[in-house]
């Protein structure tokens, strides 16, 4: 199982009349914790992308248990629990500065060659950095 931490602040525009931080973009927020926890794994979506796959996203889940709110700076818990083959599967906790637990989701995503759009295998450097974490 491979963990990572990151931390995204409240923008004012990500909020509703109610000061709550409006549902859409919680996959804006997935996506910058996913994108950081492979940069701390030592491998990014620009270095996949230049060894021709892509990542679409196949599911995308959201539970609110309570609103983050402007200003906030949120901790987000990425989590792999299974190595990836054809697809992977990013967890998301999302905790507000009290440290409650306030959201959880998820992401699945499947490696595709750019060339033939066709699912693949991920590339060997990914496999190589997540290897230690599914041994």
């Amino acid at each position: 199982m491979y963990q990572s931490e990151t931390t995204v602040r409240v923008r004012y525009g990500e909020t509703d009349q109610m000061g709550y931080v409006y549902y859409g973009f919680y996959a804006m927020y997935y996506e910058v914790a996913r994108v950081e926890s492979l940069r701390q794994l030592g491998v990014t979506y620009s270095e996949i992308e230049t060894m021709g796959i892509i990542m679409p996203v196949l599911e995308n889940k959201s539970k609110y248990l309570a609103p983050a709110r402007y200003d906030e700076v949120l901790k987000i818990v990425t989590t792999i629990r299974e190595k990836p083959v054809l697809r992977i599967k990013f967890e998301y906790e999302i905790y507000n500065e009290a440290d409650k637990l306030i959201h959880i989701g998820e992401t699945l995503l499947v490696f595709v060659d750019k060339q033939t759009n066709r699912p693949r295998k991920p590339p060997v450097e990914m496999e190589n950095v997540l290897a230690p974490f599914f041994s």
